[in-house]
């Protein structure tokens, strides 16, 4: 059978479809490459969340042409974000493209790629991105492109938010629940191939189940998954603020199976800039429910991520934030300034920064919470934690997501996938240092 190379550009949701796109096409027979090409076909998986993005996808698919040329690959195809924005423009710059696919039925649609003649694949098929499904596509069908004992598992996608800066609702859709049925049997087959945890994902993992039960349903979700055997970890990503309710963070500390840690993007904390962004939160509000959660799970990592630069950020405003960051101690953050995207309504705002004062403000922000960290850090050493290997010397606690939060560097080797006890004895910025307990 034909092989496929796989390229996975953006976020752990769109590798979750890229996964999804190769379980299928491995279900069928074809043989799946994570070395060097060659290969029959190139699949690459785009992402068009902000400009960088964008360019980083042109870039990565006029590599794939040029290595096409060379008679390394038979094929390319095209997914995702970026199909679903820029078709026609993609397919005019680049007619070596021979089929492409957008963020709808990504399973079924990749088949039709593949699989589809000679004389359509580079005249008429794929010329049109597919719609987005109500019922998102089959999950046991997956193929492993993280590591082996830590997995992402969606559980919606799309969005009803109406953040100002941001594409997703119409590059994605609005917001459709995965049955929890589907995805408590996908957690099962994830577990059964020696996963060990699962980071739920989805645009909003707190508007979980508004749509299918009229009621979020996020806490019931937890409380199931952790009932699943051999998954040790359930981690949670993407929560907005305005939804984290007291049955959430109860579950979160009763539970021995739900990380405390949870991933909360901010964006900001002035209530004139959430507003300009078409937040539903609110400066009152945020750090009421951070005084919530840290009253209710003492110990928990709250990671969250803020845009500076922002149209009509004032140097009061930054200011604003800078203290916010410093007194509340966030255990992770990221800093990211303001992608004006085309087609938001944030770029069609008044007050626009240069790109200058945008760049020293994330410079700034991010010296903040160095010294955060630094003071977090001191505070750790001589605790003693249980450590997930990633690596043979490197693994993280349930206070590190993995990919993006660093984590603990040990001195002896140790099984990946295997928990170990070990005690902090140094850091450096989000490397933790740690010894194995004897």
């Amino acid at each position: 059978m034909p092989s496929i190379f796989p390229i996975s550009l953006g976020c752990p949701k769109n590798l979750t479809d890229t996964e999804e796109m190769l379980g299928v096409l491995q279900a069928r027979g074809y043989r799946i490459i994570t070395a060097e090409p060659p290969a029959d076909i190139a699949l690459i998986n785009t992402c068009a969340f902000i400009a960088s993005a964008v360019q980083e996808a042109y870039a990565e698919i006029e590599k794939l042409i040029a290595l096409k040329k060379q008679g390394y690959f038979g094929k390319i195809i095209a997914a995702g974000c970026l199909v679903q924005r820029e078709k026609e423009k993609l397919l005019k710059k680049y007619p070596e493209i021979d089929a492409i696919i957008g963020v709808g039925d990504a399973a079924q649609g990749i088949i039709e790629a593949v699989e589809g003649s000679k004389n359509t694949a580079g005249a008429e098929y794929g010329r049109n991105v597919r719609g987005i499904p109500r019922m998102l596509t089959r999950q046991e069908f997956r193929f492993p492109a993280t590591l082996p004992h830590s997995a992402y598992l969606k559980i919606a996608d799309g969005c009803d938010n109406a953040c100002a800066f941001c594409t997703i609702p119409r590059l994605r859709g609005g917001y459709r629940s995965k049955p929890k049925n589907d995805i408590i049997k996908e957690a099962e087959c994830l577990a059964a191939k020696g996963v060990r945890e699962v980071s739920l994902v989805a645009q909003d993992t707190t508007s979980y189940g508004i749509d299918l039960y009229g009621e979020y349903r996020l806490a019931d979700l937890l409380q199931a998954l952790e009932k699943i055997a051999g998954l040790d970890w359930i981690r949670v990503m993407y929560a907005y603020p305005e939804r984290i309710t007291p049955e959430i963070l109860q579950v979160m500390a009763e539970s021995s199976k739900v990380c405390h840690y949870l991933d909360m993007p901010l964006q900001h904390i002035a209530d004139k800039i959430l507003t300009r962004m078409g937040r539903a939160s609110s400066e009152k509000l945020i750090k009421q429910k951070i005084k919530l959660i840290r009253r209710s799970i003492p110990d928990i990592a709250i990671r969250t991520n803020f845009i500076v630069g922002y149209p009509g950020e004032s140097e009061a405003d930054f200011a604003g934030l800078k203290d916010f960051v410093e007194e509340y101690e966030f255990s992770k953050v990221g800093v990211f300034a303001y992608s004006r995207e085309k087609g938001t309504k944030a770029a069609a705002l008044t007050g626009q920064l240069p790109r200058a004062v945008k760049e020293n403000r994330v410079a700034e922000l991010t010296d903040v919470q160095s010294r955060v960290i630094d003071r977090k850090n001191k505070k750790m050493l001589g605790k003693q934690v249980k450590i997930l290997m990633d690596l043979p010397l490197f693994g993280r606690t349930q206070y590190e997501a993995p990919d993006i939060d660093g984590g603990v560097s040990i001195a002896s080797r140790c099984a990946p996938g295997q928990f170990v006890d070990a005690e902090f004895v140094g850091a450096e910025g989000y490397i933790l240092k740690a010894k194995l307990l004897t």
